[in-house]
């Protein structure tokens, strides 16, 4: 099993060093900013060759959501989005992390009432997709459609939600990525969501249920990573979380090296 990690403030600047950090720290893929993958191709490309570190997938890094409220927005972060695309096909990627949106609406606070109609959201998440799902294909990389919590998004919290949209659309490269911080708030059983939906859930972030770094919260990560294991799960998993402690890089050093323990 592959584990990766997303960027953090204790990495070094430079691509090439940052990288020989991420493989001293144990881990073996960098899931990279999109925009950052764009901007600097080349460094990018030198820092794969240098240290053997994988990039396989990006998060992030575009300029609107592919449900964003305003249309302007929704088709930049589309754009945006096959430019990522097309440059993780140039450094050997597999796919793109994506949200409906994070941050833009949810009726857990005030004002509580959505400025647009489900049905628009939906219209505005299958458009999106249509657009991407062609250009995915065309490059060998495929949308991981991402449920978010009802705190941070309002149009798809579940696992099955993105089953929804994908089955609605007949996309044949988007699937979904299953994320433990946002499934421990809104899967009834993360293991059960992950056998209920394997045939889509193809790539994997971890963090604790407080959103720090894995085995530092209640998470019963020896579980489901057998739940994982007895799925046949062949995908990456990443870091995606904050990280506490007096010595941030040790305590994630820390985390990784019982993470992999765990896994064998």
């Amino acid at each position: 099993m592959r584990f990766g990690t997303q960027d953090k403030d204790f990495f070094p600047v430079d691509f090439v060093e940052k990288f020989k950090q991420v493989k001293e720290l144990g881990f073996d893929t960098f899931e990279i900013d999109g925009k950052a993958l764009v901007e600097h191709l080349d460094q990018v490309k030198l820092a794969i060759e240098t240290t053997g570190v994988q990039v396989l997938t990006a998060c992030g890094g575009y300029r609107g959501w592919i449900g964003d409220f305003i249309e302007e927005k929704r088709l930049n972060g589309v754009e945006d989005l096959k430019a990522i695309i097309r440059a993780l096909k140039e450094v050997g990627g597999k796919g793109v992390v994506v949200p409906a949106a994070w941050g833009m609406f949810t009726f857990r606070l005030p004002p509580m009432v959505s400025p647009r109609s489900k049905e628009g959201d939906t219209k505005a998440i299958l458009q999106s997709l249509a657009a991407l799902d062609p250009v995915a294909a065309e490059n060998g990389i495929q949308i991981y459609l991402e449920p978010l919590n009802r705190y941070q998004d309002h149009m798809m919290n579940t696992i099955q939600d993105a089953r929804d949209i994908i089955e609605a659309g007949k996309f044949t490269n988007v699937k979904i990525i299953g994320d433990f911080y946002h499934m421990n708030i809104e899967e009834d059983d993360i293991s059960a969501s992950f056998r209920k939906h394997r045939d889509l859930i193809q790539h994997v972030h971890i963090a604790d249920n407080h959103r720090y770094q894995p085995g530092s919260g209640s998470i019963d990560f020896k579980h489901h990573f057998e739940t994982l294991r007895s799925l046949d799960y062949d995908g990456v998993i990443v870091y995606e979380c904050r990280v506490r402690g007096d010595n941030h890089l040790e305590e994630y050093a820390k985390s990784i090296a019982r993470m992999k323990q765990l896994y064998l």
